[in-house]
């Protein structure tokens, strides 16, 4: 009988990246192969399955193009991105930072550079479909020490649950919009309270969501990236409290701790001053950064 089984299979082909330049690429495909091959037998894979799988890889490539990453929804739904942001975040801050700073979440697909530099107050959200929104805060340290100057780059849907990239071939920076903290690390803005809305499944991982009986929805959420000097870069969302699907996100991004409530007010003076003349909301959250210097340490 020829001794060519199952394990020594595998070590062939982990020794067949004995001689990767490049050490880090090494450890990764050894250990995607013994993984990929442990997949295989855990579930005793059949040929049927094999090629089964291999016909979805190839619809999730062909169906791929910049404007719809369905390689990345796909990672987004199995909670792997997930995984890789909460492994980033420890990464850069070290212990005590990846504990103590805002937890991160996705950045998503709809994160557009160049949106405009606006002064603390403006409403991005104008001529955006939603209820209007202030929201307020502070950008700290982890030791709640005020971040002067921090800047928050913000995105959304709008109140139907649809970005500007998805209603245009280029984005029109509706709903978005780059802010300065003012000497107190304080920030304010208005924009639109966003909705919940289904991930793209109109493809091959939209079938997979149906064939799996998943969820294909995602919570209300506002994206903010906050950045500021010496600090640790995070991207991150504001939930709405209360909304659809906030316990079944479908890419499991939301965490407990960036669910915020939505207060409702009466027409009114709101407290940065603005006369509303309709009811609106408002949100407040405040950010906290870890400090870059525990990269080095991580």
């Amino acid at each position: 009988m020829s001794d060519y089984n199952q394990d020594k299979l595998t070590a062939d082909v982990v020794a067949a990246f004995a001689k990767t330049p490049d050490p880090r690429l090494r450890e990764i495909m050894s250990a995607l192969v013994k993984h990929l091959h442990a997949f295989a037998r855990e579930v005793d894979l059949t040929p049927e399955e094999w090629l089964a799988g291999i016909r979805f890889m190839t619809a999730t490539g062909q169906i791929s193009t910049e404007k719809r990453p369905e390689f990345i929804l796909l990672s987004d739904t199995l909670g792997l991105s997930m995984m890789i942001v909460s492994l980033a975040q420890a990464r850069a801050s070290g212990a005590r930072g990846a504990t103590e700073a805002t937890e991160a979440t996705v950045e998503g697909p709809f994160y557009w550079p160049g949106a405009p530099d606006l002064p603390l107050g403006t409403d991005i959200g104008e001529g955006v479909p939603g209820e209007p929104t202030l929201y307020l805060g502070r950008v700290t340290d982890c030791d709640g020490k005020p971040l002067a100057g921090a800047l928050l780059d913000v995105w959304s849907g709008d109140g139907d649950g649809k970005y500007d990239v998805q209603l245009s071939d280029a984005p029109t920076m509706k709903a978005r919009g780059r802010f300065r903290t003012d000497a107190e690390g304080r920030y304010w803005f208005w924009s639109i309270r966003p909705t919940y809305y289904p991930v793209p499944d109109d493809g091959p991982v939209g079938a997979m969501m149906r064939i799996t009986n998943r969820n294909i929805y995602r919570p209300g959420h506002i994206h903010m990236q906050v950045s500021a000097p010496g600090h640790v870069m995070l991207t991150t969302h504001i939930f709405v409290g209360g909304s659809p699907y906030i316990d079944e996100d479908a890419v499991f991004g939301k965490r407990d701790s960036l669910v915020v409530d939505f207060d409702k007010h009466p027409p009114g003076k709101a407290v940065d001053g603005r006369e509303m003349k309709a009811p609106y909301h408002s949100a407040s959250f405040d950010f906290r950064l870890a400090p870059a210097a525990l990269k080095a340490a991580a």
